[in-house]
């Protein structure tokens, strides 16, 4: 069906802008007249906000400043999708991890890839126990609730791709057998902007796969000396306690998953992604010209799940148009492919995403 963005009314399937904008706060004040639905929905964010207390507390006395890792890292618990995480070496990467891994009594594992790493060093191989006269299986590092891929693009592409059935199906397969991996099943994988020599570039599939790309930057002058009192006191030598356990983080996904999310924001979410394969329609030409490719309708259901969690993490049972927006850039960065004119001339991918954004009308 023929659709225009940014103008109003406009034709895209459920009625004019306008009409969409009333039927949102409608929908909205309708569920707020149901007062046993709104008392479930209510007791939910609450008992959500009480179990992301905890973890938070936890992750506090480990990690100094980064509140947007620590909010990427708590999206990625909550909805139990993949993160990559790129940044230069020292910014708490798998500090954090290892934290959050700790604060739920997960497993923790951290793989560091090289050009030489083989798929069987990550999912594991069969290894033949003379003892017992026949071939066991030793299962691999991503049999973990965490796991941590360290420089994950200095691995070759066949190790890459051993990566892809873990993170999509949640399951190996080692001798013919399917082993599933620990649940919740969380893969943070860095890679490093800066020593590029070496390097495989992830492939576009397995890009696909992460539902955020977040990019760090360095702590603030106070909070690097913070970084430096704690480890003179010995602050991260202590162990830590878990915060939750398996269960409750299992129920905390469940939670997430039920947070309301009315038809209009998951409109709005929709023609967010579609503007992106059609820039030619939305953005001025000398900046549609550097789209390449838009994203998938991947980038939609993590757009879905991420704005459920952002939601909770705010102490809300519904989902608003600024969940939304606030994930743009780590939601499509990764997904939407630029043109190495654009690389040439200095274009960002963010600068393309914000351009697409302010180009939907929010509801």
């Amino acid at each position: 069906m023929p659709f225009e963005f940014g103008s109003e009314p406009t034709s895209l399937g459920h009625g004019s802008v306008r009409g969409r904008r009333r039927a949102y706060h409608g929908a909205m004040t309708e569920s707020s007249t149901r007062p046993a639905e709104r008392e479930q929905r209510s007791g939910a964010a609450a008992r959500a906000g009480e179990l992301v207390a905890s973890i938070e507390r936890n992750l506090d006395r480990r990690v100094v400043g980064q509140q947007r890792l620590r909010e990427t890292l708590l999206i990625s618990l909550l909805t139990g999708g993949h993160v990559l995480l790129e940044s230069v070496p020292g910014l708490a990467k798998t500090t954090a991890a290892r934290a959050l891994a700790t604060s739920i009594g997960g497993s923790f594992k951290r793989i560091q890839c090289t050009p030489d790493l083989l798929p069987s060093d990550i999912v594991g191989t069969q290894i033949y126990d003379a003892g017992q006269g026949a071939f066991v299986t030793r299962l691999g590092p991503v049999h973990a609730n965490f796991v941590l891929l360290d420089e994950i693009n200095r691995s070759s592409a066949k190790t890459q791709s051993a990566m892809l059935e873990a993170m999509q199906e949640r399951q190996t397969s080692i001798g013919g057998t399917v082993y599933p991996v620990p649940q919740p099943f969380l893969v943070l994988a860095t890679q490093n902007p800066i020593e590029q020599e070496g390097t495989y570039e992830l492939p576009e599939a397995q890009l696909d796969r992460f539902q955020l790309k977040d990019v760090l930057d360095y702590p603030t002058p106070a909070e690097e000396a913070e970084v430096v009192r704690r480890v003179d006191s010995g602050v991260f030598d202590d162990d830590d306690q878990a915060a939750i356990d398996l269960d409750q983080a299992r129920e905390l996904q469940r939670l997430t998953a039920g947070v309301y999310l009315d038809q209009a924001v998951l409109d709005y979410i929709t023609y967010i992604v579609a503007a992106t394969r059609r820039a030619g329609e939305v953005l001025p030409p000398d900046l549609a010209r550097y789209v390449e490719v838009g994203a998938s309708p991947r980038a939609s259901i993590a757009f879905a799940r991420a704005s459920r969690a952002s939601a909770l993490l705010q102490g809300r049972d519904h989902v608003i148009p600024e969940d939304v927006r606030h994930l743009a850039h780590r939601v499509l960065r990764h997904r939407v492919l630029l043109t190495y004119e654009a690389l040439a001339d200095g274009v960002r991918v963010e600068q393309v995403v914000d351009a697409v954004v302010r180009a939907v009308r929010t509801p």
